[in-house]
């Protein structure tokens, strides 16, 4: 795709998203049912229906991310798919190339993923099921299924499902809130 074509392009799917905007907040499931297709159209893949993509998650290059079933991305998330460090690195050891190189890797990221607020995702970065990644952390390379994820760089903190008591409890506690869109209460 030309520079060109690629700037209008971006620039469509800026206004969208401000079109978007209100209907996130009003109802994020009707957001979803109009977001995901359009995400779709600029190249994402999708194994599944994710459950939640913020309007303010950057993605650096669409074709190259994939995403799986019930993914939450929140806001702030950066996933990054290009490097440009490598013409640094030519330059200090005295091969400068003629321009910029870009090197662009996939971002793959499985089923049932939550990945929370200012995240940044790598190039090259593969992300198994059912894995939480925490607020802030700067994550690449493979992360296992079942890892809950903190820190930058991004450490394997815990499993999920080692300690199912406390994910019971947490569910229990009055600070847990349910869906209003599934007709529950959330007072």
């Amino acid at each position: 795709m030309s520079r060109t074509r690629r700037a209008i392009s971006r620039i469509v799917l800026h206004a969208l998203k401000i079109a978007l905007a209100p209907i996130e907040n009003l109802s994020p499931r009707t957001y979803m049912k109009l977001y995901v297709p359009l995400l779709s159209a600029y190249g994402i893949r999708l194994n599944g229906f994710p459950r939640y993509i913020s309007l303010r998650a950057r993605f650096d290059d669409f074709n190259y991310i994939t995403l799986g079933e019930r993914t939450v991305i929140s806001k702030y998330v950066i996933l990054l798919t290009h490097d440009y460090s490598l013409t640094t690195a030519l330059i200090a050891i005295g091969e400068p190339p003629p321009t910029d190189i870009a090197v662009k890797r996939e971002i793959k990221i499985g089923a049932n993923v939550f990945i929370g607020m200012n995240a940044v995702i790598l190039p090259g970065t593969e992300i198994g099921d059912n894995v939480i990644i925490g607020a802030g952390s700067v994550v690449r390379g493979r992360v296992p299924s079942d890892s809950i994820m903190f820190g930058n760089p991004a450490q394997r903190v815990d499993s999920l499902r080692d300690h199912p008591d406390r994910w019971r409890e947490r569910r229990a506690a009055p600070s847990a809130t349910v869906d209003w869109e599934f007709g529950k209460d959330t007072t």
